[in-house]
């Protein structure tokens, strides 16, 4: 056998305790080991624990990914499913793999108590000592621990430890009976190919530590600032009489110390200390962090962070400390693309707090998985929000015994490693989950009589009839699209009515007891950015977002993509805006989770995200602008639309979203303004603004006059303060001039070659239904035109603002709200034989890629066209936009500007009609 020996000599970092100066050892196991694929799972038969064959270098903490070990990717850049999945993985390997490392200890080495820790392995682990099997662990979400001093020996110590990442579930394993029936885990983000990869290797810290005297385990603490009093439990040996001595610090300073009695038997321990000062609360605000160090340091003490937070619900609404919160919320779903796997030091979690931050957020949703322990570490020193997550996403919940036996384990062990993190204030059994709905309660009941620290849902969401509509038995918070009485998020809402500001969600909760959190609002897909590759450096390659590059050079569409990528992120970032705010409108509401503000790299491709999957931000998004509508203090305005005609009076209903702290006579200001000119503003009455949604703060009304169409701005700000918002409306006059007279107006097509061949300006703008092309949509795609193909699958508009054509109606490149109704009633032409430049382009999806349009121009004989998909036409005394682009093209035909440089026949622009 030839074990490569990596450290003949170890290194020891040791503790020293201040008032004895002894030393508890904690060797480093970081560094060079040797690893060996077992894809044939032959190892164990052939006792490699003894025995191994000679392998090649790998260096640990880090994954075999990371170490450019395994099957090497043979996929090209092609639009296809398996292509547009996910990204793509440099290199694979499923299956066991073998690790070894030689190390040498002292001579005069004495037994004790050693304990080797794994931090974070998929999903299983064997470790051999010396030959000698000490056991197997199977978290994917805590540490894996093994008791190994009885083998450890002076001189040379052979470690070896197997780690497989086969797919456990819903496949037979051959090397294990562990889990050996059919079921379903594998969508979860914690063992996936989707958000994070399936890695084979170790994370985080790779250890071994003597235990010491008190051998203290599953330190826990619960705070108590009411009574001032700090009660602590624990697993761990008998100490002498008199008790144990403590120290405790707050954000890093001693505030007390002394010695404590200790009461307990059969290894279980307790304790309470009584504070001496008054406690000091922890929330996003104030993040305050207190640490109980129990007993000397020589005999093994532990330390722990904590915080005093009391998080329930009140009148069915979330408070924190007594105080009403809000969760402004993302999901996290280990979406980390140069590694694929989550980062395990704390700078790194502490980095993505601040920049959620900075967009407002204070909530993470851990999606199907739970985080390490340096991502609750960050967030409470930052004062972040987590919700963290069994990894489950289960269609059959419950139907396995083996399987719920499984969870409840991993319960157990996720509340042992992290409840007594401040920032943990919530935990769902899992995503979606369907099955045995009566398991979900049962479980969620044990884990709340074991730790009653933070809320529990048995499921976040689901889409099983009945279940997703109302809260569960156990439910001690719930997360929904829905309630029995309609949408509580605006997929449901935006495509299907004209934009309203004035509604919100309160007759659609009423009826609902626990605090209500809306369920990944938003999902509106936006277009890859095609600059984003050049940054995956790591172990995965964007074939996806190449395969997309192609397909554009192809067609002649390459240099329109950063256009395609700012237009539709813009939309995106509206729609957001008013998901956003209409549940922040909500009397009662307790907060959003987004899916998601970066981008979602799986499941089809699903690229959501206002930043992409490096927390980037794509086409002109601002993180202090989106803040305005997504922060701790948000003034809202309560209006009826979003198009208005000259003369009409703009009514608003002001309204503050205040989450921070109570506001005394505060005055409000408004304004309606037109680029640097105000054209009405006025004050509110002073009002007090309490912690809250319920701030109805006063009204204001004013005419509205235009002598052409104009966007207006209209803004709300808290007199001498940050918090500032603002909404655009469109103004257009009550009617449009008459067209001139040498323009053609028609919706039939020969009427449209007559005039064409007889030298004329011609309108043409037939019945849009009997157009071939693609339903008109307001909303863009939704999630992903992979996962869900069966849908209108378009990202908005895209047209040039300062174009002549656009001289009398106001927009920006992209779909804006005075948009909805011209998307809707209209259709999205197939253009890609007719080599024109639409005047209003319509952004195809990334997997066809098609040139569309809805307005175009080219000469056609002798004549000169404007060919327009959208109703110009019907009911133009109502749809004032309509009326108001028909009024712009036709006083753009007019004028010395229109001279179409496409030529095309009038066979081809026949050729557009659906076929009969």
């Amino acid at each position: 056998m030839r074990i490569l020996v990596f450290a003949i000599l170890l290194v020891f970092i040791f503790a020293c305790n201040s008032d004895t100066g002894s030393e508890l050892e904690n060797i480093d196991l970081s560094g060079e080991w040797t690893v060996v694929l077992d894809a044939d799972g032959v190892g164990e038969r052939e006792n490699w624990y003894n025995d191994m064959p000679e392998g090649q270098a790998v260096s640990l903490p880090g994954t075999l990914d990371e170490a450019g070990i395994g099957t090497p990717n043979t996929m090209k850049p092609e639009l296809n499913n398996q292509v547009l999945s996910h990204l793509t993985r440099k290199n694979e390997y499923i299956g066991p793999a073998w690790y070894s490392r030689t190390i040498n200890l002292p001579d005069d080495w004495t037994d004790g108590a050693y304990e080797l820790e794994l931090e974070r392995v998929l999903w299983e682990s064997t470790v051999w000592v010396n030959g000698k099997e000490t056991g197997k662990n199977y978290s994917l979400i805590a540490p894996h621990r093994y008791a190994i001093g009885e083998l450890l020996q002076a001189g040379e110590n052979n470690i070896v430890i197997r780690i497989d990442n086969s797919d456990f579930y819903p496949n037979i394993n051959v090397t294990s009976d562990r889990y050996p029936v059919e079921t379903s885990l594998q969508m979860a983000h914690a063992y996936t190919n989707h958000t994070q990869i399936k890695w084979n290797g170790i994370l985080g810290d790779i250890a071994i530590r003597e235990i010491g005297d008190y051998d203290i385990n599953n330190l826990r603490i619960d705070a108590d600032a009411e009574g001032k009093t700090i009660v602590f439990s624990y697993l761990g040996n008998k100490t002498s009489a008199g008790g144990i001595p403590y120290t405790l610090t707050l954000n890093g300073d001693p505030v007390q110390k002394g010695e404590v009695e200790i009461s307990g038997s059969n290894n279980q321990f307790k304790g309470s200390i009584n504070l001496e000062k008054e406690p000091q609360t922890w929330d996003e605000f104030n993040p305050n962090l207190y640490e109980l160090h129990l007993g000397e340091k020589s005999k093994g003490g532990k330390s722990t962070t904590f915080g005093f937070t009391d998080i329930s619900s009140q009148d069915g609404q979330l408070t924190l400390n007594g105080q009403r919160i809000y969760l402004r919320g993302t999901l996290e779903c280990s979406i980390f693309p140069l590694t694929g796997r989550p980062p395990m030091a704390k700078a790194e979690w502490l980095d993505l707090y601040a920049k959620a931050k900075d967009y407002g957020l204070n909530h993470f949703r851990f999606h199907s998985w739970c985080p390490p322990k340096a991502a609750f570490e960050a967030a409470d020193e930052i004062g972040f929000y987590l919700q963290a997550e069994l990894p489950h996403w289960s269609l059959v919940v419950g139907t396995d015994s083996v399987t719920n036996d499984y969870l409840r384990d991993e319960g157990d062990r996720l509340l042992a490693e992290y409840g007594n993190h401040p920032s943990f204030i919530l935990m769902s059994l899992g995503n979606e989950l369907q099955g045995e709905l009566s398991f979900l309660n049962e479980l969620t009941a044990e884990l709340k009589a074991a730790d009653d620290r933070r809320l529990y849902s048995a499921t976040t969401f689901s889409f099983q009839e009945g279940a997703g509509a109302l809260p569960q038995p156990e439910d001690e918070f719930f997360v929904t699209q829905w309630t029995e009485k309609g949408w509580v998020r605006g997929q449901g809402i935006f495509n299907a009515r004209a934009p309203h500001f004035d509604k919100d969600y309160r007759n659609e909760i009423d009826h609902i007891t626990q605090p209500l959190i809306s369920h990944e609002i938003g999902q509106y897909s936006v277009y890859p950015d095609l600059a984003e590759i050049e940054q995956y450096t790591g172990v995965l390659d964007p074939l996806n977002f190449k395969a997309v590059k192609q397909d554009l050079e192809r067609k002649g569409l390459l240099d329109l993509a950063p256009d395609f990528t700012r237009s539709s992120v813009a939309l995106a970032n509206i729609l957001y805006k008013e998901e956003i705010e209409r549940a922040l409108k909500t009397p009662g509401f307790d907060g959003f989770q987004l899916l998601q503000l970066q981008d979602f790299p799986g499941q089809g491709t699903a690229l959501v995200g206002l930043l992409n999957a490096f927390w980037e931000p794509k086409g002109d998004i601002d993180a202090k602008e989106f803040k305005t509508f997504s922060g701790p203090v948000v003034p809202l305005l309560r209006f009826s639309k979003a198009v208005f005609t000259s003369g009409e009076t703009f009514e608003a209903q002001a309204q503050v979203a205040n989450f921070h702290q109570p506001m005394n006579k505060q005055t409000l200001e408004w304004r309606i303004s037109s680029g640097s000119e105000n054209i009405a503003e006025g004050t509110l009455d002073p009002a007090d603004i309490a912690l809250g949604n319920e701030n109805f703060v006063g009204e204001f009304s004013t005419v509205l006059f235009v002598d052409r169409a104009t966007e207006l701005i209209v803004s709300l700000a808290i007199e001498d303060s940050e918090y500032v918002n603002s909404w655009s409306i469109w103004v257009y006059p009550k009617a449009a001039e008459p067209s001139d007279e040498d323009v053609v107006y028609t919706r039939d097509f020969n009427e449209a070659a007559d005039a064409l061949g007889m030298g004329k300006t011609v309108l043409l703008n037939p019945d849009f239904e009997s157009l071939a092309g693609v339903t008109g949509r307001f909303v863009p795609v939704f999630w992903s035109p992979v996962h869900f193909p069966d849908q209108p699958s378009t990202m908005g508009i895209l047209c040039n603002p300062d174009h002549a054509a656009f001289s009398d109606f106001p927009t920006d490149s992209h779909t804006d709200w005075q948009w909805w109704d011209l998307n809707i009633q209209s259709k999205a032409l197939i253009l890609d034989d007719l080599n024109v430049n639409p005047l209003v382009r319509v952004i195809d999806n990334f997997v066809t890629n098609r040139s569309l349009g809805t307005v175009f121009e080219a000469k056609v004989g002798s004549g000169k066209l404007i060919f327009s998909s959208i109703d110009l036409f019907t009911s133009l005394e109502d749809r004032h936009a309509a009326r108001q682009l028909r009024h712009s093209l036709e006083s753009y035909m007019a004028s010395d500007d229109f001279s179409p440089k496409v030529e095309l026949e009038f066979g081809q622009i026949e050729g557009l009609q659906a076929k009969k």
